[in-house]
């Protein structure tokens, strides 16, 4: 008997050292038994702590400067392709819309197909596309080939923000999600100043080239040190309300763009923005018969979402008009050069960046209401202040506006974004920062194609748009902010009133459980890894 218990127990040593091999650990359960438990990728192999990271955020940094970097090459790419600047706005709307109505399905693919798949073919897609781009010889093709940018950029970000999710332990996900927000840091800094430096000294194209040695690196360590993770059970995927919202939104986007510089006739504009308004309307009805549909809707039922996303996605596109105009602006109206536009647009995001760690002390002190109102408001002047800018304008003065201005905007930003998440049940959270992170890139895509129709409304059929219709165009632009001001303070409670409560309720922290605490934004777990962007 002793004989085979001991062989027994070596038996059991064995089996247990061979499945720590392949990944699993044991747990002893509540009665003696042992219960399996699948040992992280960044467990069985500590290198991946900082490899895996790494390869998210060369995703996230392809993505995030072919954000920002393509506004200070517009004027150069508009004369080598002999259109207007104003037109070639749709390269960054396409780019931005697309990137909106595909991440949605991101998550689908990721669990039927396996992240690993999905997510290395997203590099793969956007470095074709950033290849194409850069070869490009019409305004048509180079519209399609941002598209195509913007389909493979719809996939990995979502899809990098999964992979750092199932590859780190609880106790590692605040380092990883560092790594994932330095990209997003980064990419606004560097994206108009190198912008400006390629067009300057080698040639607009390379804007575009500059991300295939990435893309090719990404490609190849993800396919051999990420693991490739599927859905437990891959739910239906509802392709025919992602059809309704995706059509809807790009009419809208074309027929927004035909009123300030028309391709097509009036009546053709109306009937567009008509179809694209019924498009949505019948979405709506039909969510409501749906059981997971495509844009979860219910989630309007929570004051604080609808006030983050749609009152401050409001006040977003007023003030995401201006990084367009700005650098326009600078070149087209004052004469500037790339590099000299890009120099002093970056400064912006130095502003952003001073504002994240204060965002929390103001919260705290005067609350949402006061914060997204006071910001809305002097983000409105702010914006309306670039008009009283000259090509005689100092430009450490200009560069100092600039500052303010990203200020400004970041507080605007990151309080709506934090306002979004503050009072949403755990189970909603998932569909939540899908549907926000589809609302932040159209107020970004709307914002640019509204400023850009103004743009074109005041200044006709010329050219190139002098100083003087610049101006006008951020005093109208500057109203819009201020339109988001009464539905934040509709009458009820104060919104996100939990999130305000103790001085550590931005933190992210485990000890929600342990204390009984009821308070939002405490569990790492729970935090939305977007919550804090400043976009």
């Amino acid at each position: 008997m002793g004989v085979r218990a001991g062989w027994a127990a070596r038996h059991r040593r064995r089996l247990d050292r061979g499945w720590l091999a392949a990944g699993h650990r044991f747990l002893r359960d509540g009665t003696g038994g042992q219960l399996e438990q699948q040992l992280f990728a960044t467990e069985r192999d500590p290198r991946l702590k900082l490899i895996i990271p790494a390869i998210v955020a060369i995703a996230f940094l392809m993505e995030q400067l072919d954000s920002t970097i393509l506004t200070t090459a517009i004027p150069a790419i508009a004369q080598s392709l002999d259109t207007t600047p104003v037109r070639l706005n749709l390269a960054i709307t396409t780019y931005i819309l697309t990137l909106a109505v595909f991440i949605p399905v991101s998550g689908w693919f990721a669990d039927r197909f396996g992240a690993r798949k999905i997510f290395a073919l997203a590099l793969f897609t956007f470095t074709l596309g950033s290849v194409l781009c850069g070869v490009a010889d019409s305004v048509g093709m180079l519209l399609a080939m941002r598209a195509l940018q913007g389909l493979g950029g719809a996939m990995m970000t979502p899809v990098g923000r999964l992979i750092l999710l199932r590859s780190f332990p609880r106790s590692g996900l605040i380092t990883a999600m560092t790594y994932m927000t330095l990209p997003a840091i980064v990419g606004p800094v560097i994206g108009p100043l190198l912008g400006g430096l390629l067009t300057t000294y080698a040639s607009w194209r390379w804007i575009f080239y500059v991300n295939v040695p990435f893309g090719l690196i990404g490609i190849f360590a993800a396919l051999r040190f990420v693991d490739d993770f599927h859905g437990e059970e891959a739910q239906p995927f509802d392709f025919a309300g992602f059809l309704m919202v995706g059509a809807g939104a790009a009419l809208l986007q074309f027929g927004l763009e035909n009123i300030g510089r028309p391709i097509i006739s009036s009546l053709a504009t109306w009937l567009v923005l008509a179809a694209s308004v019924l498009l949505l309307l019948a979405f709506g009805r039909y969510a409501r018969r749906v059981a997971a549909p495509a844009v979860d809707l219910t989630l309007f039922r929570f004051r604080s979402f609808w006030v983050g996303t749609m009152a401050g996605g409001l006040c977003r596109i007023g003030l995401n008009g201006a990084p367009f105009l700005l650098p326009l602006m600078l070149q087209v109206g004052f004469g500037m050069s790339p590099v000299t536009s890009g120099s002093l647009t970056f400064v912006g995001s130095f502003g952003a960046l001073l504002m994240r760690p204060l965002l929390s002390f103001f919260l705290r002190r005067f609350g949402f209401k006061a914060v997204l109102s006071g910001s809305a408001v002097v983000g409105s002047m702010a914006v309306a202040g670039f008009a009283l800018l000259d090509a005689d304008t100092p430009h450490w003065l200009i560069g100092l506006y600039v500052f303010f201005f990203g200020i400004v905007r970041s507080a605007q930003f990151m309080s709506s974004n934090t306002l979004s998440y503050a009072d949403l049940p755990a189970e909603k959270l998932s569909r939540a920062t899908s549907l926000g992170g589809v609302l932040q890139q159209i107020s970004v895509s709307l914002g640019v194609s509204i400023a850009a129709m103004v743009l074109g409304l005041v200044s006709g059929e010329v050219h190139a748009p002098t100083a003087d219709q610049f101006h006008w165009a951020f005093l109208l632009t500057a109203v819009i902010p201020l339109l988001s001001i009464p539905a934040v303070h509709l009458p009820s409670a104060e919104p996100g009133s939990r999130v305000c409560e103790a001085p550590r309720q931005l933190q992210m922290t485990s000890r929600t459980k342990a204390h009984g605490s009821r308070q939002r934004f405490r569990d790492p777990g729970r935090v939305p890894a977007d919550a804090l962007e400043d976009r």
